[in-house]
Parts: C-alpha cells; structure tokens; sequence
C-alpha cells in the first residue's frame, strides 16, 4: 500500500498527464529561457495542476517547481516538480518526456513518481517509488539488475557537456571499449530502464535535481546506487549523475574519475 504522498503525487501526475495530453502535438506558444531551453505554455499549466493537487492536500509543504519557482522552500516537506522533463522532445512531438514529482523531508527524498504520458504508443509509463517501499511499475517490484562487471555491463549516458570538457572525457573513451554495450536512452528512460534490470547503470554530467530528484528514489528503491559524478548524495545544488547497481557503481566512480571543468 502506498503511502498519501505517493497517492497524492500520482494524481497529480495525472492531473498533469491531462493537461500534456490534451496539447501534444498541438498548436502551443514556445519561448526560450535564458539557457536557450524551451518552455510552453503547457509546461506553465501542468505545473500549476501539480501544484494545485498537492497544495489542497498539504498546505504546509513547500514548493520548487521548474516553471513556477520556490515557495516556502524551507518546509519541513518540498515538493520538487518538473512538469514536463524533456520539453525539447515534447515540442518536436516524440514521446520521450514525462512528469517528474519528488518529495523532499529535511534533505532527504523520500518519494518519487515518474509518468510519461505518451510513452508507450500513447498509453503512457507510470513509475513510483517511496522510502522503504520499494519501486513499481504496476504491480511489478522493480529490482536492479546483479551485474557486477564492467564487460557484462551496459551504460547509458544522457547530457554530457561538462564532462566532454573535463579531463574525465578521456578517461570515458578509455572505459567505453571495457564495456558490453553503450547507449544514450536519456531523459526518464534510462533510469526506468535501469531499476528494471534493462541496464546497468547512467552517466549525465548537465542535470538539474528537478530532472532527478523522482528517478534517484525509483533507482535506489530498486536496489541501486545513485549519486553525483564524486560519488557525493544528492542536493538542491546536485547537476551529475552517476547511478548504477551495486556491484559497478564504485567501478565506475574509479574508472571516471570526475571533477568539474575549472
């Protein structure tokens, strides 16, 4: 049995699924915000039907959405929202963007609900998870996959731009040949993917904890490690991700060896 938040977070994702699904490749106002990314008007809207669920049933909690900003931040409970993660995909018109909601307890994330609306032929993915009690699909537990070698594993890897300009951009092409396969599933998907055993572990070095912050809870609900590119938990300030079973993440974490650029 979930638990309120979950619930409450669920049907807010689908307050939001409505809000998507009724302007996906539609005709919608796109602008461009400062880091030259898209933001719609359908984005401002689903966040405003998050936020409205979540605030009827728990006016005291705090709020740090991507569109709409932060209020009262420092509750006790915030709730991170990322109503349309992936607008770029969502503009273009291919499914490949979700919903992301997380709750955050005094620094720590205790639930996550990932729904992507159009996946799936258009009959949509819906992924959660909470502190203790585990990570579903459905009626499915979802469980990392045991791979603990590097040439078994398989790496997906999403936004990458600070890395490339890193000196840890060599130190990936010299770990690249060691693996079974890579690919760059990005956004939702990879980490949906990796708490269903699909791969093996993620690698993004240009994240916001907005894009983040539901899929860290699934992933390691589902057994698995989720951390920065340093091996550091996550905050507010996190912008890397490094997520994996257990078995490869210390691997990993060794054989990148990260640091910001300068």
């Amino acid at each position: 049995m979930s638990s309120p938040y979950i619930q409450a977070a669920r049907a807010a994702a689908e307050a939001a699924n409505a809000v998507i699904r009724k302007a996906y490749r539609g005709n919608f106002e796109v602008r461009y915000k400062a880091d030259a990314s898209p933001v719609t008007e359908v984005d401002i809207a689903a966040e405003r039907a998050i936020k409205q669920r979540l605030q009827a049933q728990f006016p005291e909690h705090g709020f740090y959405g991507e569109e709409l900003g932060r209020e009262s931040a420092d509750a006790e409970y915030l709730w991170l929202i990322d109503p349309i993660d992936g607008t770029k995909a969502f503009v273009r018109g291919y499914p490949l963007f979700s919903v992301q909601i997380a709750l955050m307890h005094r620094g720590e994330l205790i639930a996550g609900v990932s729904s992507a609306p159009e996946w799936n032929g258009g009959s949509g993915e819906l992924v959660w998870a909470g502190k203790g009690q585990g990570a579903w699909l459905g009626d499915q537990r979802l469980q990392v996959s045991a791979t603990n070698a590097l040439e078994r594993a398989t790496l997906s890897t999403g936004n990458l731009a600070r890395l490339a300009r890193s000196h840890a951009w060599a130190r990936l092409g010299g770990l690249i040949p060691k693996l079974h396969r890579i690919r760059g599933y990005g956004d939702f998907l990879h980490y949906h993917w990796l708490a269903a055993a699909k791969l093996d572990a993620v690698v993004e070095s240009d994240v916001n904890i907005l894009d983040i912050a539901a899929l860290s809870v699934i992933v390691q609900e589902a057994g698995g490690i989720f951390t920065d590119l340093e091996g550091n938990a996550l905050t507010l300030d996190t912008t890397s991700v490094l997520a994996a079973t257990p078995g490869l993440h210390a691997q990993l974490l060794r054989e990148l060896d990260y640091r910001p650029p300068a």
